[in-house]
Order: structure tokens, then C-alpha cells, then sequence
């Protein structure tokens, strides 16, 4: 089957190498996810084990439209009896860009009335609408004039781990925190360091991935779950072994710390929450008088505040400079990497970067960039 893993702009490589070490076949990435195809054992293996995705999207239909009337009719050309039963809620999730069809809404519920007129007109019942939450859940993508049509594999996003059930202020994305740590080439070989944890997002990410732990492990519910074809026991030995191959300790130190005591108390409460709360290590510390941990030399990411959201820029120049001075007497030898929306703030940490990534956070496009602290 033909599928589709979205993420956010920028972690469409880590997306895709973490698809390539899932066994995926065809993996191609594109703008905004990776294409792949697989079987079902595939789907339920993303769905669990992704860590930078959003949704997983199994395709049912591709079909030119230049208007709402040619994607009704192009709907209607599946047999909808293979995929859901009328028994069944559904809802549909649409985005249209540089297309005839401009209105999304309008679009989405066309492809919701050829769907519930062909049961009505086949067997006299019709599926009912569920926009919260649906046993089948179905994704328009129309660019260009080609609509898109598939599954929604994942349900609610996979994004949300339900570790956090308090947001602080700008919280970081679990999978933006799980692409960063991807794409920074850490291994869970070496030390974990987050100056600015906030709520422990990184951390937490970072022990995850230590320990081997698929975030998708204890969601209580995929859409998959849903479908005509859902096989409960091959899903169940996939989850199965998923658990029996999580390490119980950490191989290597991962610590947070923050300024902010209510910071550093949300990540306590949401590492627990994750159920790692008594393997990593919180506490409150200015990153001015911080210094890295004895031993090996490890990875540093942070986070910090960069005037979209949090603190004024003017006010944080003086923050930046700090960290260019501080990661140059007391991290050398150490990969640095700084994520930040604020290029000229960027450029106040005075160092060499040595890489450069770009990204989104929210709408905000952001620079992921790794310092050169080679010399103390």
C-alpha cells in the first residue's frame, strides 16, 4: 500500500532515515513528509515508532479535480464498503493549496457527502459525522488541482505522548525535541545535556530514544484501530515485542536544568509522567554559572527564548552573548547546538558555526545551529 508520513518542515531527512531503519520500502521524501509504501505490520510499526512524524496516511485515491463536482465524482469511484461500514463515524480533515478549489471546508464535506450518499444509495444507511473523534478518519490533500485522498492512520497526532498535560509557555513539540536530537547526530552513546529544559522536553526525548522506547507505546488508541482490515493480533505482538526490547536504565547521563524553578518542576512532573521520572536528573541552575558534567564529552542542545514569544529581543542579546562565552570556557569539546527563530540573536553567540539546519517551530521558521567550541 502507498503511504504518507507528514512532519514539520525541515525533519523530512530524519523522518525518512528513521523509516529506512523501520524497513520501509520506497522511502522518498518530499516537502512536508516522507512517501513510503508497506504492509499493514508497516503502518502499525510507524504509528508506534515514529518519532518525528505527525500522521501516518495510507492513500485510496489520486485524481485530478477542478472543482468540488469533479472530486464528488471522483469519490464516489471507490467502493466505500472496503474501507468502513455505515455503522461507523467518520471525518475529514482537509488542506487545499494553489488550486481551483479553494475553500477546504466545502471540499472536505463534499468528500464526506459522496461517501455517506453512496451508503444511503447502496444500503439505505449513512455514516455519521464525528469531527472529535472519529472510528474513521480521512485526509484531503488537493495541490495543484490533484486531490489526495487517504486514511488517517494515526488519529490523533502522534506528536502528543501524553506526557505533558500541563503546556508551559512555548513548549517545544515532542517531535520537533525528537527531530532535533536526530538531527544533531546524537546516539545515546555519549551524555545529554539541556541548560533551558523548560518543560523537559528534550530530556525526555532524549531518555526515550536511550532506552529504546517507541513513543508511540502506551497511546491508548491509533485510528488504524478503526479499520475493516485491522489485524488486533499481529498489532498486539508488534507492541508486544516493542516492550520486551525497552532497557529499563539508562546507558548514558541525561540531565535538564533551567533558571526557572517552575520549569524545572514541570519536568519533573511530566518525566514521571513518561514514566522515566526516576531515571533523569532536573535541576535549577543559571546557565551563567553552569558547568558540563565530569566526564566523556557529550551533546548540549538548547532552547532558549529567541523574541517571538518569550522575553524581548533587545533584553536577550545580552542572554546570547552569554552563551557564546560560556560554551566557549566551560563546554570545549562538547557538540553545541543552539535552536533558535532569531537569526540575529543567532549571530550574537559569536562562534563558528559549524552547521546549519533549517527548520519551523509553529509557523516560525527557525535555525538549528551547531557551534564550534573546540578550543576552550
Amino acid at each position: 500500500m502507498e503511504l504518507f508520513a507528514t512532519c514539520a518542515r525541515g525533519l523530512e531527512s530524519a523522518l525518512a532515515m528513521e523509516l529506512r531503519q523501520l524497513a520501509a520500502e520506497g522511502v522518498e521524501a518530499g516537502r512536508g513528509g516522507v512517501k513510503f509504501s508497506g504492509s499493514l505490520a508497516t503502518v502499525y510499526r510507524a504509528n508506534l515508532w515514529l518519532r518525528t512524524a505527525v500522521r501516518v496516511l495510507r492513500t485510496v485515491l489520486q485524481s485530478p479535480v477542478e472543482s468540488t463536482d469533479e472530486l464528488y465524482a471522483a469519490v464516489q469511484t471507490i467502493d466505500w464498503s472496503e474501507y468502513m461500514t455505515p455503522e461507523q463515524t467518520l471525518a475529514v480533515d482537509c488542506n487545499v493549496r494553489d488550486s481551483k478549489i479553494t475553500h477546504s471546508q466545502y471540499a472536505a464535506r463534499r468528500v464526506k457527502d459522496a461517501i455517506c450518499d453512496q451508503f444511503l444509495t447502496r444500503c439505505g444507511r449513512r455514516p455519521s459525522v464525528d469531527p472529535e473523534t472519529p472510528m474513521i478518519g480521512l485526509n484531503l490533500h488537493v495541490y495543484r488541482d490533484h486531490a489526495t485522498l487517504s486514511l488517517d492512520s494515526s488519529g490523533e497526532s502522534l506528536h502528543k505522548r501524553g506526557y505533558r498535560p500541563i503546556l508551559t509557555k512555548a513548549p517545544l513539540n515532542e517531535a520537533l525535541a525528537a527531530g532535533l536530537l536526530l538531527l544533531s547526530g546524537w546516539d545515546a552513546t555519549t551524555p545529554f545535556v539541556d541548560p533551558m529544559c523548560g518543560s523537559g522536553t528534550l530530556p525526555i526525548e532524549a531518555a526515550w530514544i536511550a532506552l529504546r522506547r517507541p513513543p508511540g507505546l502506551t497511546r491508548p488508541r491509533f485510528g488504524f484501530q478503526g479499520w475493516l482490515d485491522f489485524d488486533i493480533r499481529q498489532w498486539t505482538d508488534i507492541r508486544d515485542e516493542a516492550r520486551r526490547t525497552t532497557l529499563r536504565n539508562l546507558p548514558v547521563s541525561i540531565q535538564g536544568s533551567d533558571v526557572r524553578s517552575d520549569a524545572v518542576q514541570h519536568s519533573i512532573a511530566n518525566a514521571r509522567a513518561a514514566g522515566i521520572g526516576h531515571l533523569l536528573t532536573f535541576s535549577r541552575c543559571d546557565f551563567a554559572e553552569a558547568f558540563a558534567p565530569s566526564g566523556p564529552a557529550g551533546t548540549l542542545i538548547c532552547n532558549p527564548p529567541y523574541g517571538e514569544r518569550i522575553g524581548d529581543e533587545k533584553e536577550l542579546v545580552s542572554l546570547y552573548r552569554n552563551l557564546g562565552s560560556v560554551f566557549r570556557q566551560r563546554w570545549a569539546g562538547w557538540r553545541v547546538w543552539v535552536f533558535t527563530g532569531n537569526g540575529m540573536l543567532a549571530r550574537q553567540i559569536r562562534l563558528p558555526v559549524l552547521d546549519r539546519i533549517h527548520l519551523t517551530n509553529g509557523k516560525i521558521p527557525c535555525q538549528f545551529l551547531r557551534f564550534d567550541v573546540s578550543s576552550a
